[in-house]
């Protein structure tokens, strides 16, 4: 059990990672059509697109990354106590 709970520990720590990185993207010019850049939407989309319709972007803020985020590690750690 300890190497399943430790697999879904690093799938978690990576989803945050790539969210991070999403939000430095926001910041600096990238290629929206580089490879790296349209995995990192697509594969972050899904979860700040739910954010972002739950809560909307103040002018030009958008928390969705910061309620990702926190909700992200709200799950893991109820998944870690119960693994």
């Amino acid at each position: 059990m300890d190497l399943v709970a430790y697999i879904i520990d690093r799938a978690f720590y990576v989803y945050y990672i790539l969210i991070l990185v999403r939000v430095v993207l926001s910041y600096i010019r990238t290629d929206p059509y580089h490879p790296l850049v349209r995995f990192v939407y697509e594969v972050t989309e899904p979860v700040l697109g739910f954010f972002r319709r739950l809560i909307p972007p103040l002018g030009m803020v958008d928390l969705s990354p910061i309620v990702a985020l926190f909700a992200l590690e709200l799950v893991r750690g109820l998944i870690m106590r119960i693994l």
